[in-house]
């Protein structure tokens, strides 16, 4: 099953109103990342590995270069650093959310993201005080809850009838 690392934004970023910025982030293999590594780094925003990626590059291509590699060697590098760059991927992305002052959260394990994302908020939420009294996340288009406490503006419930009976059965022994 695949690991993902949860990050939030910031130091107070780690709250109820800001879950929707919450990231994911799959460890293992990135094909893509293998297959099309500068274009997949710039797609990421991992605009100071895509600088290293680079620079990498160029600068392993001239020195074998220098060395008399033939163009066989050459390719077989590049394969190698494509290679690197799908089994680091989410390493690099993990490294630029922490430079940019991300927190992890948590490390969840899931089939899918969509199952990580279940799986971290259950075990996220019961960890929060005070989300079950969050203003926030009231729905807002439910009646209002009926209680008979004094000082509260909340409606009483209607009465029962005196037989107890709700509905369109008749009473117990009675006509019918």
């Amino acid at each position: 099953m695949p690991v993902y690392t949860v990050h939030a934004p910031g130091a107070g970023g780690a709250d109820l109103r800001s879950t929707d910025r919450f990231v994911f982030v799959r460890d293992g293999f990135h094909f893509w990342a293998a297959l099309f590594g500068p274009f997949w780094l710039a797609a990421h925003r991992l605009w100071l590995a895509l600088i290293g990626w680079i620079i990498a590059v160029i600068a392993l291509e001239l020195v074998l270069r220098q060395l008399g590699a033939g163009s066989a060697a050459i390719l077989f590098a590049d394969i190698i650093v494509a290679l690197l760059t799908g089994f680091e991927a989410a390493s690099l992305e993990r490294w630029t959310l922490s430079r940019n002052r991300w927190l992890q959260l948590d490390v969840v394990i899931a089939d899918d993201e969509e199952a990580a994302e279940r799986r971290f908020f259950e075990r996220w939420a019961g960890k929060q005080h005070g989300i079950v009294n969050d203003q926030q996340a009231v729905d807002r288009g439910a009646p209002p809850p009926t209680r008979d406490l004094a000082g509260q503006p909340f409606s009483r419930p209607p009465q029962l009838p005196g037989s107890g009976i709700i509905g369109l059965f008749p009473e117990p022994g009675g006509p019918r």
